[in-house]
């Protein structure tokens, strides 16, 4: 390496790449969390949270629908 291209090296690059770095670092951090919860622990918590809404969902609709069919029923044959 020639003198002039360590020099913007030293002067513009490792600036640079010591910055990249840095970032890369608190990108990691969020994603992973670091002894707190990350993105990826909260996202599972929230699919999970999402599934257990959802059959809760179709069981209260369920339980809507068989008291409305057991209604009619009764206002029918009862």
């Amino acid at each position: 390496m020639t003198n002039d291209c360590k020099d913007q090296f030293d002067n513009v690059c490792l600036h640079e790449f010591k910055e990249i770095n840095r970032k890369l670092d608190q990108m990691d951090e969020s994603v992973r969390g670091n002894g707190k919860p990350g993105i990826l622990l909260r996202l599972d918590r929230l699919e999970q949270s999402e599934a257990i809404r959802s059959r809760l969902l179709w069981l209260i609709a369920g339980c809507v629908a068989t008291v409305a069919a057991s209604m009619v029923w009764t206002r029918i044959f009862g």
